[in-house]
């Protein structure tokens, strides 16, 4: 059965996530990681004074228990309304994951930002969105109410899921791009280093200049899956993959801007939310993929139709 508030609360713990993201990084863009060094309190305080750095350290704790009492109350309420066995385990997943996010948040504090602690807490960041989005999808009326009945004979499903793949991947390359400093290894845009391919002299540019090849890369893959849902009947995949183009070609310019604005801290972090945008469209595009449309059928094997000829 539908439970409208339920669907509600879900939305608004997703949304909330995805702000989670712009306001950690915030913290990564203005230098600001370290601008409280203790952890879980604030300079021995719950609440210190908000002014420089600490005003987006703290603030993102603050925005981060937010998220994480959200989660709280989601997973006991799915428990307590939830009939679906998955839904509830998945509710369940979701607070491990952000119980996790935040021991991953506090060991870059006490260990001094260790890169690959601090990538992992970024990576972490993209995996709780997506799960925040199945679970709001999973109690929405589309889900509970949808039947499968158009076959995916444009290959939606795969395509889908190989966009998903592929924002993720990126993203992943954009985290260390950022954690190992390398975001102005080339100053330059659309050129690099003042070449269409830039001496690979240094480890910072040879990651700079993979995440912006990447990124071509997953340009072809969301176009592909809008390709195909472009051949689908249903308007909600259209749209759905329609927002997805929309927003990997907004995160193009965002790329663009955050380089020639030397990572000025405001398009750079919009740069890193609109990846995240980008990576719930494409996963939320999955799961529609995978709900709204039916398997196609396999082909007989051609000695078969031999024999029945």
């Amino acid at each position: 059965m539908f439970d409208g508030w339920r669907h509600r609360f879900a939305l608004l713990t997703a949304g909330a996530t995805l702000f989670l993201i712009f306001a950690g990084g915030m913290v990564t863009s203005t230098g600001s990681g370290l601008a409280v060094p203790d952890w879980p309190l604030s300079y021995g305080m719950l609440m210190p004074p908000m002014v420089g750095g600490i005003f987006y350290e703290h603030g993102h704790r603050l925005v981060a228990t937010t998220v994480g009492v959200f989660t709280l109350v989601l997973a006991v309420w799915t428990t307590r309304r939830e009939a679906r066995s998955g839904v509830r385990r998945l509710a369940w997943v979701a607070l491990l994951a952000v119980v996790a996010q935040g021991v991953l948040g506090g060991l870059t504090v006490i260990l001094l930002l260790p890169t690959p602690i601090s990538v992992s807490h970024a990576c972490l960041a993209q995996a709780v969105f997506c799960v925040m989005i199945a679970l709001a999808y999973s109690t929405s009326r589309e889900w509970l109410r949808a039947e499968a009945r158009e076959s995916d004979a444009a290959g939606l499903r795969r395509a889908s899921t190989l966009a998903v793949a592929a924002v993720y991947l990126q993203l992943v390359l954009g985290a260390l791009m950022r954690h190992l400093h390398a975001g102005l290894a080339i100053p330059d845009f659309p050129l690099a280093l003042g070449r269409l391919v830039p001496p690979f002299d240094s480890q910072g540019v040879a990651l700079h200049f993979s995440h912006r090849v990447f990124a071509l890369l997953v340009l072809a893959a969301v176009g592909w899956a809008w390709v195909c849902a472009r051949s689908t009947a249903d308007v909600r995949l259209r749209r759905n993959a329609t927002l997805a183009l929309g927003l990997t070609l907004l995160q193009v310019v965002l790329g663009a801007s955050a380089v020639l604005s030397a990572r000025a801290a405001l398009p750079t972090t919009l740069h890193v939310v609109n990846g995240a945008a980008v990576l719930g469209a494409c996963f939320l595009l999955a799961l529609r993929a995978f709900h709204l449309l039916q398997a196609p059928a396999p082909s007989a094997p051609r000695s078969a139709v031999l024999r029945a000829a």
